[in-house]
């Protein structure tokens, strides 16, 4: 069984992989362990969808599976973002949920992202439990079959299983943490691309209810997302770069397709990449809020975070790539604020998971207490602290070994690169290489096939693409 959960769920092809069947299968396996973990029947679980083709359908079956196994099922009445299904498992006081997404991933894919009764991802040993269970239940031929139910009957009185809007409770949670006070008073103009995801409608609720001017791009349902990759990065943001160098807008914001990452254009119409938005929300919350606490950033996210914590004489942890890692720190100790530079970021008192509407909306409280175009803002930032440039590229290699290139990128470690001499290297997620003037490479295999990330970030934009060479022919494969 090839069935195998990556840093935030499991994901394949639709119709390949990523069949009812297997759907059925995992579906399972959670239910298993989520009784498990609990040691009884009835214990509640959340599951919600986002507006991929079938996703809908497959979440049926989900709740159907977990439904079949004992368990009490609550399922969003419609496509919802990743983040209020996170919420409702809290706000419900459920043990866990399942989302049905593939996130950013290309239409073609789907997939199965499991949270825990915090909202948050599921931690690795979780997942291999999980894994485990699978393969237990395969070889004992313990499997949940389709039954006399089908899909097209529904779910409205099928027993176990609650209907549910999760929008209502997510949305007035998020009025409690941004200052929407500050925000109606600016009377800002957002253009909003919800990239045809399950965040539609989010935003540009909250917005027009305090009185911004608002565009909503992209916010029908289309399961094929119009043919563009629901990843929020400048190349699939192009009509949003359009309507704001057109329209006048203060700024433009995207999230994925389940909305749980974002993207931010300036009124320029030039993009703001997640580094800069998560250190201009910690500026923010540190500044204009006089919050404190710790920060977690993953092993490929920005060393500006560095040089505000150390202003700000806040601990800051570093760990490998998925937010599994962060929320592990955010379930143990004070944490203001967690991301990663995929655009995934969260802060205290909200779900230790990624949220691109709660930062699209800090974002925007950001502006209206400082009165100032977003360009200006990063420019400040950038003046008191350094510039940072960042660019990664991904190569599909041959395949190899992961742990010997590792453990050769590690004792072949270069004194220098470029002119600057390597003064750190960090094996925790790949090998990166930190370097005297706090620029650094990171050489990252993936964990699922054969490709190879190469990140980089440096003071000088024409550095950035010198290091992601220099990281190409370290890595020699």
């Amino acid at each position: 069984m090839s069935i195998r959960f990556g840093t935030d769920g499991w994901r394949a092809v639709i119709s390949e992989e990523f069949t009812f069947a297997n759907v059925r299968l995992v579906a399972r396996a959670i239910s298993d362990y989520v009784k498990e973990i609990t040691g009884a029947t009835g214990a509640a679980v959340v599951v919600g969808f986002d507006t991929r083709f079938l996703s809908d359908r497959y979440a049926m079956e989900v709740a159907r599976c977990m439904a079949d196994n004992d368990l009490q099922v609550y399922l969003s009445n419609s496509d919802c973002p990743t983040p209020a299904m996170a919420f409702a498992i809290q706000h419900l006081k459920a043990v866990g949920g399942v989302m049905v997404t593939a996130s950013h991933n290309p239409p073609r894919y789907n997939g199965l992202k499991f949270k825990g009764y915090h909202g948050g991802p599921a931690m690795p040993e979780e997942t291999r439990r999980i894994e485990q269970i699978l393969e237990r239940n395969l070889a004992t031929g313990l499997t949940t079959a389709s039954s006399d139910w089908t899909l097209s009957d529904g779910v409205e009185s099928y027993p176990g299983i609650t209907r549910f809007d999760p929008m209502p409770p997510y949305l007035a949670h998020i009025r409690t943490l941004v200052d929407l006070h500050a925000v109606r008073a600016a009377s800002l103009k957002v253009a909003v691309d919800s990239m045809y995801g399950a965040g539609r409608g989010y935003i540009s609720a909250i917005l027009r209810d305090v009185g911004c001017d608002v565009v909503e791009l992209h916010g029908e349902m289309n399961p094929g997302f119009g043919g563009i990759h629901p990843e929020p990065i400048e190349r699939n943001l192009g009509d949003l770069l359009k309507v704001i160098r057109e329209g006048h807008f203060d700024i433009g914001l995207a999230t994925d397709g389940d909305a749980d990452r974002i993207g931010a254009v300036d009124a320029q119409g030039r993009f703001v990449d997640p580094h800069r938005i998560f250190s201009l929300i910690l500026h923010h919350l540190l500044e204009t809020r006089s919050a404190r606490g710790s920060v977690v950033k993953t092993v490929s996210t920005t060393q500006l975070l560095n040089k505000l914590c150390q202003r700000y004489g806040l601990p800051l942890h570093e760990t490998p790539v998925g937010f599994n890692y962060i929320c592990e720190w955010m379930l143990k100790e004070d944490v203001l604020m967690g991301g990663e530079e995929s655009g995934g970021m969260t802060v205290r008192g909200h779900v230790p998971d990624g949220d691109g509407i709660l930062m699209a909306l800090f974002l925007i409280e950001l502006l209206a207490t400082q009165q100032e175009p977003l360009h200006e803002i990063v420019a400040d930032l950038m003046r008191e602290y350094g510039e940072f440039h960042y660019g990664r590229h991904d190569f599909h290699t041959r395949a190899f070994d992961k742990q010997q290139l590792t453990e050769r990128l590690m004792s072949e470690a270069p004194e220098r690169i470029l002119h600057h001499r390597v003064v750190r290297v960090n094996n925790s997620d790949g090998v990166k290489y930190l370097l005297d003037d706090d620029s650094w490479l990171l050489i990252r295999p993936s964990g699922t096939e054969p490709l190879l990330r190469i990140y980089a970030e440096a003071h000088v934009q024409q550095e950035v693409g010198l290091l992601l060479a220099a990281g190409e022919h370290i890595a020699d494969i």
